[in-house]
């Protein structure tokens, strides 16, 4: 009887690693260089220096209050949302480059205030500027 003798071959169960390394690593570059060109969406603000007062009964501004509790008041009056468009482009009919001032109290949410923003923009207003009230 003969005797087979099998050779065991230890080098066939390695993988290399390297050509995957060197795939993951460009795209790693490529998706840094990616997030860089991407611009992030938002609206521009022009906010008042901290040493300059803003007057609120400024004959030259239209000013639009939202308090604390969400309330848009104008003219010394509450306003509903739907109505600040209508009165800001009544308003431009006297004086059609007058700036809107957004007065906005400490506690007020950010949907209202956009809102007056949008209203703002939408009745054409030149310039939309941001005041903040103590309160």
């Amino acid at each position: 009887m003969r005797k087979i003798v099998r050779k065991q071959e230890d080098d066939g169960a390695e993988i290399d690693l390297t050509p995957m390394l060197d795939v993951v690593f460009i795209m790693l570059i490529f998706f840094i260089v990616v997030a860089s060109f991407i611009k992030e969406a938002g609206i521009e603000v022009n906010r008042p220096d901290n040493n300059q007062q803003s007057d609120p009964n400024d004959a030259t501004s239209i000013v639009v209050e939202v308090a604390s509790d969400n309330q848009i008041w104008m003219e010394n009056r509450r306003v509903d949302i739907r109505a600040v468009r209508a009165n800001i482009q009544r308003m431009l009919a006297e004086d059609p480059e007058a700036p809107v001032t957004i007065k906005v109290e400490k506690g007020a949410k950010s949907g209202p205030v956009v809102d007056v923003a949008d209203a703002a923009r939408e009745a054409g207003v030149g310039a939309v500027n941001w005041a903040s009230s103590g309160g």
